[in-house]
């Protein structure tokens, strides 16, 4: 990778391992989330092959641009070929960055008990002998791991907010997709929306002749908005909310959040806040799309 040095470890290829339980599922959906290319019990044989798609080549396509690997005790070599595949990959110039999860044994046996899931290490010991054998077993491959991960008070939410924040782009506004809906309440409210906003106090064009036939995206209905002092003080205000509640939402682990804008029919006022809303706050750095429901109507 450009501008790493030979053989230094991140986190740009990760493998995830460790016991049974511990939350390595949940850990690859949050990877997913976050743009990796992901691979649940690759043969610890491929490593080096998978590897290679990471790194440009003349002969291959676009290489990935990041991939989380999981690979644990199910893989019948992992115990005995771990460290040797690692070690090849050092040789390469592209060490992965190992992530181990783990959990008292009181949590993980409540996990399979509610799951009701044979553990992969269960060899006629039981629940309890299993996830002691398996502690054991992975004990060397815990020591080379770059980050321990003890889930045993997280959920599945915290879990997934702490794996963002460690490997996910350093702007957390990214992982948060925000989509403004305008919409007309004479044609129903909105379903499934997270934030609602009404702008019928706002100055009507459908009052003006020459402009009712328009829509809020056309320049005549948007200069026409614009020279209204309420306009300007309610997206204003509408901003200032939105953009200090957003960062709260990231926190919570939300992928995604919509926000209702209303008028009375959905054509000239909701469309044009809703879109000035969206300008400002794809400047900041958010991701936001619109939807105009009743703008055609």
């Amino acid at each position: 990778m450009p501008g790493k040095k030979e053989g230094e470890k991140h986190k740009r290829f990760v493998i995830i391992t460790g016991l049974s339980g511990s939350g390595m599922s949940s850990a690859t959906n949050a990877f997913e989330d976050l743009g990796y290319f992901c691979v649940d019990n690759l043969p610890i044989s491929m490593l080096s092959t998978f590897a290679r798609l990471l790194q440009p080549n003349a002969e291959s396509a676009k290489p990935i641009e990041k991939a989380a690997l999981v690979i644990n005790i199910r893989e019948p070599h992992f115990l005995s070929d771990f460290k040797n595949e690692v070690d090849k990959l050092k040789k390469k110039h592209l060490q992965p960055y190992v992530v181990f999860f783990e959990a008292s044994d009181d949590v993980l046996q409540r996990r399979f008990s509610e799951t009701r899931r044979p553990h992969p290490a269960d060899t006629g010991k039981g629940l309890k002998g299993s996830i002691k054998a398996e502690r054991k077993a992975l004990e060397r491959i815990r020591t080379t791991a770059d980050l321990i991960v003890d889930t045993s008070d997280l959920t599945v939410h915290s879990l997934r907010r702490m794996l963002i924040r460690t490997f996910g782009d350093p702007d957390e506004k990214q992982t948060l997709k925000v989509q403004l809906v305008s919409f007309g309440h004479k044609f129903g409210g909105l379903r499934d929306v997270d934030l609602m906003f009404d702008v019928r106090h706002l100055p009507n064009p459908y009052f003006e002749s020459t402009l009712r036939d328009l829509n809020g995206e056309h320049p005549s209905i948007i200069k026409y908005l614009n020279k209204q002092p309420d306009v300007g003080d309610t997206i204003d205000r509408f901003y200032t909310l939105i953009a200090y509640l957003l960062p709260f939402y990231v926190r919570e682990g939300k992928s995604y959040l919509t926000i209702g804008i209303g008028c009375t029919g959905g054509k000239h006022r909701s469309v044009m806040v809703a879109n000035s809303l969206q300008k400002r706050l794809k400047s900041d750095g958010f991701k936001v799309s619109t939807v105009h429901r009743d703008m055609q109507k």
